[in-house]
């Protein structure tokens, strides 16, 4: 059959472009800064692969220059070749003075005239000159001049003299054709689910689905698992796990959370390692480290496949599977699939980039930084305890995504100019062996898209209670949202680096609110599950989901529905409708529970937890670890306003009560004796100096009341926070009951618990 015209002139023209594609790479060299061999003190940065369109290097040395970065390539042949680097001046968008990011391109250890990181309001092309090469092997070296964040995309060595397009699009044509990549992504097929994000919330839905038979990838585009929860942001992990109505959910996010006593913690209290062995020991997950997921497939409103490619060498890979779940923070795959979401336009929370700072034995200096913020000590909050903490946040109303390196930098001139003042300006005399010991160059971000389900949870149903039949994962974090701290916003109104938080406490912060699973699909994507920050809620209710352990127990929550997805072969809204009585009992299993495949029945390991109660684990001294009979502060009866706290450390159980004196308050505890003999009364308390000095505490047995007279601004006198109350001779079944009261204490009255003792 004869071909049409127009098909065979395009037949032509596309054989004719691959001979000049051909002879165009024969004459061209592109070397990706992130397949460097070695990258030295240079960092990989991938936060920003949806502005400019690829990972870069990142020299982030704190004001020190990194080591080099260092690499040998195989040029097309000897010969004279122009060399461009795709660079920027990170601080030219600000106007500011100095170009803090300089560093020079060496071949075969010697420098290219030109000095790059000093040109571009936006990533570009920084012409280098020509150089004549004699051979085809050459080394290259990345070498920093400042510390200060300098930053290479990629080198291009052409004998055309013209650098390629500036398209910032993801692994865009020429890249392909220079990289030699293949036009086919390397195909990844057979996944139940495909989970994409390594943070909390996805290491949640990938070891849960992992360990309920599904087959799962999951995809992390750093080099790290854990979010805003690893080494390189160092947000210490909140909110309280295994308790309410499913108190199982939680225990797998217990195995991998950090132990940080700070945010920012230090580097080994964030286990990377753990998360990675974790991880790796479940033989049901394939995991994808430094894979940036950048494109989808959907037919029939339904994802079909993600693609991502590796940061380090920009192999693309095609990923097929059953169920997708969108673990981003940003809500990116459901974006890309054009599931509904939403954005606050105004009032939205920032990005965080914390930071700390140690002494020397001896005076160390810090260079003058002109680029950064004119900050002097009065301009920012003063790091107590040697750390910039969490609101150290910018970016308010800003895109936090396509926005996220500004905002950052941003950050970063906010942090550097802080630590001028402390150590060049005002604060020069008292920070003389001063100097930064870790500044985060992976931003913490709170706030972007959400994705929207069958329920978009508010303020309103969290503070009334309002109670969905599939309520599961307990939000315990008050409803906290941040906003620029006026003090410090005045002297930089457009772009404030301060914030405040506002609280709305009226959040049970120990059953906790249950999150209804509805709000962990699409809408009108039928396969996409969603958990973290990017789940379906208001700006408002967001302030009491986005921490990390309650945006982890919402993964594990996902995986475990996936796997019912699998076994009924149904979409995640069929759970609810169709097997909700599924999911409850998978939801009550211990975290360890596991089975090979979802055709299969679960083995509950030996060393599977206890379950926990609707209280969660005692956050402070086990009551069943002590001797005798304890009886909390939440088993008592109260008269009276009392405030629950848990500030005072060495605490029974969950927390104390303790209420202002002359409240007209009162705590009463009852007991009953197990057996007739002779038993010591103890109540708990923790001393404070606003804890009164003659708190009454009445002891009735039987018809005899007695009332003790406790400074509880000194310290219990027995382990544990006890003080005893006497010895009495009881009776089987005797009961026993102790009152605190704030009548004339003196101060706070204080209740904690009693304990019934036997004496031998």
């Amino acid at each position: 059959m004869t071909r049409p015209f127009p098909a065979l002139m395009s037949a032509v023209i596309a054989a004719l472009f691959g001979m000049f594609a051909a002879t165009a790479s024969a004459q061209e060299l592109l070397v990706e800064a992130e397949s460097f061999e070695n990258h030295g003190g240079w960092k990989l940065d991938t936060q920003s692969v949806e502005i400019m369109g690829s990972p870069y290097l990142l020299a982030h040395g704190l004001g020190r220059p990194v080591a080099d970065a260092t690499t040998k390539i195989e040029l097309p042949e000897p010969g004279t070749y122009h060399v461009f680097v795709r660079t920027k001046d990170w601080v030219a968008r600000w106007n500011a003075p100095g170009t803090p990011g300089r560093f020079q391109l060496l071949i075969d250890g010697k420098p290219l005239e030109e000095t790059f990181g000093t040109k571009g309001l936006e990533w570009s092309w920084h012409d280098g000159g020509t150089v004549e090469l004699d051979r085809k092997t050459v080394n290259l070296t990345l070498h920093d001049l400042t510390g200060f964040d300098g930053r290479c995309d990629a080198i291009l060595f052409t004998k055309e003299g013209s650098p390629p397009p500036n398209d910032s699009a993801v692994l865009p044509q020429w890249r392909r054709d220079l990289l030699g990549l293949d036009e086919a992504p390397t195909l990844k097929d057979g996944y139940d689910l495909v989970v994409i994000g390594g943070g909390y919330s996805g290491m949640g839905a990938a070891i849960s689905a992992a360990r309920a038979g599904c087959r799962v990838a999951l995809i992390q585009n750093r080099p790290v698992l854990g979010g805003n929860g690893s080494s390189e942001v160092r947000v210490w992990a909140m909110g309280n796990i295994r308790r309410g109505k499913y108190p199982r959910i939680g225990e797998i996010i217990d195995e991998f959370a950090d132990n940080a006593t700070k945010s920012p913690g230090r580097k080994d209290e964030f286990g990377d390692d753990k998360k990675l062995a974790i991880v790796l020991a479940e033989n049901n997950i394939d995991l994808f480290l430094n894979h940036h997921a950048y494109k989808v497939d959907t037919e029939d409103n339904r994802v079909t496949a993600i693609y991502a490619f590796d940061t380090r060498t920009s192999e693309h890979k095609k990923f097929v599977g059953r169920l997708f779940s969108d673990c981003t923070g940003h809500g990116t795959i459901g974006y890309l699939a054009k599931a509904d979401w939403e954005m606050e336009d105004k009032g939205r929370m920032g990005m965080s980039n914390m930071w700390a700072w140690a002494e020397a034995d001896e005076p160390v200096d810090f260079p003058e930084t002109p680029w950064a913020l004119d900050l002097t000590m009065e301009d920012f909050p003063y790091p107590r305890d040697h750390h910039g903490q969490w609101f150290w946040e910018s970016g308010f109303d800003k895109d936090p995504i396509q926005g996220a390196e500004a905002i950052r930098d941003w950050n970063l001139r906010a942090v550097f100019g802080a630590f001028n003042a402390m150590k060049n300006r005002d604060g020069a005399e008292d920070h003389r062996n001063a100097y930064l010991t870790w500044v985060a160059f992976i931003g913490g971000p709170r706030e972007s898209r959400r994705l929207m389900g069958d329920v978009i949870l508010t303020q309103e149903d969290i503070v009334a209670k309002r109670d969905f039949p599939d309520g599961c994962v307990p939000s315990t974090w008050s409803i906290d949202l941040h906003y620029p701290k006026k003090q410090y916003a005045d002297k930089f109104p457009e772009n404030p680096f301060i914030s405040v938080a506002v609280h709305d406490r009226r959040v049970d912060r120990s059953y906790g609110y249950p999150v209804p699973y509805r709000c962990f699909y699409s809408r009108n994507i039928d396969n996409l599950f969603m958990a973290g920050r990017c789940i379906s809620v208001t700006h408002e209710a967001l302030g009491t989901v986005r921490v990390m352990k309650t945006c982890g127990m919402m993964g594990e929550v996902v995986g475990k529905a996936a796997s019912i997805c699998v076994s009924r072969d149904c979409e995640p809204r069929d759970v609810y409708e169709r097997y909700w009585s599924e999911l409850d009992e998978l939801l009550k299993l211990p975290g360890k529970a596991y089975r090979a495949s979802t055709s299969e029945q679960f083995t509950i390991p030996d060393d599977a937890l206890e379950s926990a109660g609707p209280y969660g684990p005692p956050s402070g001294v086990d009551p069943a670890k002590l001797a005798g009979i304890v009886v909390d502060d939440r088993q008592a009866n109260k008269t009276g306003k009392w405030t629950e706290g848990q500030g005072l450390k060495g605490y029974i159980a969950y927390g104390y009560l303790y209420a202002g004196g002359n409240s007209n308050s009162t705590v009463t505890f009852e007991l009953e004796s197990p057996a007739t003999g002779s038993y010591e009364l103890r109540v708990a308390y923790q001393n404070h100096e606003n804890r009164g000095s003659k708190v009454p505490v009445t002891v009735q047995v039987g018809s005899e009341k007695q009332t003790h007279r406790i400074n509880m601004q000194q310290e219990p006198p027995v382990e544990n926070g006890w003080i005893s109350l006497g010895t009495y001779d009881l009776r089987k079944s005797d009961r026993v009951s102790v009152t605190v009261s704030t009548e004339d204490a003196g101060g706070n009255a204080h209740a904690d618990a009693v304990q019934l003792l036997p004496v031998k």
